[in-house]
């Protein structure tokens, strides 16, 4: 027989199978055991190892990904206050390859960074990620279709591959990953206990030490290192990443609103205007903004954080609304002045008040056209009592005209200057000198 060390690591490389291995050994020994004694031997062999080894995981098949229970401390060197740190832990299926990195929580961000270093450490993805139902990957758990996290699945798809939670109430699905985290517990956090952390980059600088002695540390009934089984297993099946990595993006749901814009974050981003008031989905990275409607991608923007600001696209416009954009700001308040001073004042005041400017060319161009209607001279007088009342809108002016206040006498708010009574007990100011 050959060794059994030999066929268990040949079973775990892509595309191998047992009764290929046994032919190969027929015919360097063509009178050696037929199929059925030499695969019972190695079924044998098998019952003596953990049941973490004993599942037929294929070289580049599956990475399980976890948070440890156990948790570090870490102590401020400001205040002496005492926050936690939580390990993350990512195993190869076939070669038992261990991966751990701590954060300081165990949110989506950090589940996300967590996957990307890990990549980076074995240096290519595996065919399927397997998490262990936690919130940060899987929103809702379900036995038969759980509802992945968008983030989470996006990133999946960026690196190509895809997200398989364990199974609810399935142990054999959680026995690599929970062995990893236990083995990561004992010979990494176990190791530290002694230790004092004042940051998480000291914990993780420490935990690379002991990731490398648990690699390199043969495993006893397999008498070969993680490290080993990698190289020769794993490292070849593994799919290789991307030019770039992933880039952190949140997803969000909106409702385009009737301006044909949706809100995000305070800032404003156009879709096409056959879409208002339906629901898109945002996709939210560090330096765009993607918009999608029923997994279509409709519109994309570089990110803007200014708030209350608009970002428009001049084809997301009705045709209606698209002239406007002819117009500019300095054009406007030309045309203005032609009316006179207190016109050319109100649209100014109008343009100044808006967030944009541009979001104050509609009422500018609705005053301007008052004047047809009413005359320049009675325009010009309401133009002045706008400003006066501080009425900087079009609806404002227009009823000023239609009521006539523009022809009523517009009372000066200036105080008038206070004069002394005339009296004799009132000396002015010669009699001091």
């Amino acid at each position: 027989m050959p060794s059994m060390d030999y066929l268990y690591t040949e079973m775990r490389r892509k595309g191998v199978t047992l009764q290929l291995l046994w032919y190969e050994y027929k015919q360097q020994n063509p009178d050696g055991y037929q199929y059925s004694y030499f695969s019972e031997q190695y079924r044998k062999y098998l019952k003596k190892l953990d049941p973490v080894f004993r599942n037929h995981y294929r070289a580049g098949e599956k990475m399980f990904v976890d948070f440890a229970g156990q948790t570090v401390d870490i102590i401020s060197i400001d205040t002496g206050e005492i926050s936690l740190a939580y390990l993350f832990v990512a195993v190869l299926g076939a070669s038992n390859y261990t991966y751990a990195e701590a954060f300081p929580a165990q949110d989506l961000p950090s589940w996300i960074s967590a996957h990307v270093h890990a990549f980076d450490f074995f240096n290519g993805v595996a065919e399927i990620l397997v998490p262990d139902n936690l919130k940060s990957g899987v929103t809702k758990p379900n036995f038969y279709e759980p509802d992945i996290n968008p983030t989470y699945l996006d990133m999946a798809r960026y690196y190509d591959t895809v997200v398989i939670p364990a199974r609810p109430r399935s142990p054999r699905d959680k026995a690599k990953v929970e062995t990893g985290v236990q083995v990561a517990e004992r010979w990494i956090l176990a190791a530290l206990r002694n230790h004092r952390f004042f940051s998480v980059s000291d914990l993780n600088q420490a935990i690379k030490s002991k990731l490398v002695e648990l690699n390199d540390r043969p495993m006893q009934k397999i008498g070969k290192s993680r490290r080993e089984l990698f190289q020769t297993i794993d490292r070849p099946a593994l799919k290789s990443q991307p030019a770039t990595p992933y880039d952190f993006a949140e997803w969000k749901k909106a409702r385009v609103n009737i301006d044909y814009h949706v809100q995000v974050d305070c800032h404003f981003y156009s879709v096409p205007y056959q879409l208002v008031r339906e629901q898109v989905e945002v996709r939210l990275s560090s330096k765009a903004l993607e918009i999608f409607f029923k997994n279509r991608r409709v519109a994309s923007h570089l990110r803007n954080f200014k708030r209350g600001g608009f970002t428009t696209l001049k084809e997301h416009m009705p045709k209606s609304h698209q002239k406007y954009l002819e117009w500019t700001p300095s054009r406007i308040i030309r045309w203005a002045a032609q009316n006179g001073p207190k016109t050319k004042q109100l649209v100014c005041a109008i343009l100044d008040s808006r967030p944009h400017p541009e979001q104050g060319f509609r009422s500018c161009l609705g005053i301007m056209r008052l004047g047809k209607q009413y005359g320049a001279q009675r325009l010009e007088a309401a133009s002045k009592r706008a400003l006066a009342i501080k009425a900087l809108s079009f609806r404002r002016v227009e009823s000023i005209l239609k009521n006539g206040l523009d022809q009523q006498e517009l009372f000066s708010e200036e105080p008038e200057p206070d004069v002394p009574p005339s009296h004799g007990n009132v000396r002015g100011n010669r009699y001091y000198h």
